[in-house]
Order: structure tokens, then sequence, then C-alpha cells
């Protein structure tokens, strides 16, 4: 799944209603990221969530996808 926000673009991996990783993203200012760095490092972006905050965009992913 592909999101944008607020300049921000995320390439999601989203299996149901679980968000298992991000596969890349890019800053508004053209920095890049992708999974295979962040796994040799365990620092993907989704890993660093806090509870809260990983259940509150699955919600918001599985809302959109069931709109759409």
């Amino acid at each position: 799944m592909h999101v944008d926000i607020e300049g921000w673009r995320l390439s999601l991996d989203f299996d149901g209603h679980r968000l298992l990783h991000c596969q890349r993203c890019q800053s508004p200012d053209g920095r890049k990221g992708e999974l295979d760095r962040w796994q040799r490092y365990g620092t993907d972006p989704v890993s660093l969530l806090s509870t809260w905050e990983l259940a509150q965009i699955e919600r918001l992913l599985t809302e959109f996808k069931n709109a759409v």
C-alpha cells in the first residue's frame, strides 16, 4: 500500500488488518530508505512505533482499504 503524508511517500506492507513493515520511504527533501537496509540494522520504522501508534495506523489503513 502506498501512502503520502505531508510530503512523505511510504510503501507499506499491509497484510489484511496488520501492518507488517515499511518497504521504502522518501522524505520531502528526497532522502530515501528501504527495507533491506532497515532489516540489517533492526530499524524498520514500523518496529519503532508504540503499540498505540501501530493500532491507530492499522485502524486507519483498514478503514481506508474498506472504503475503496
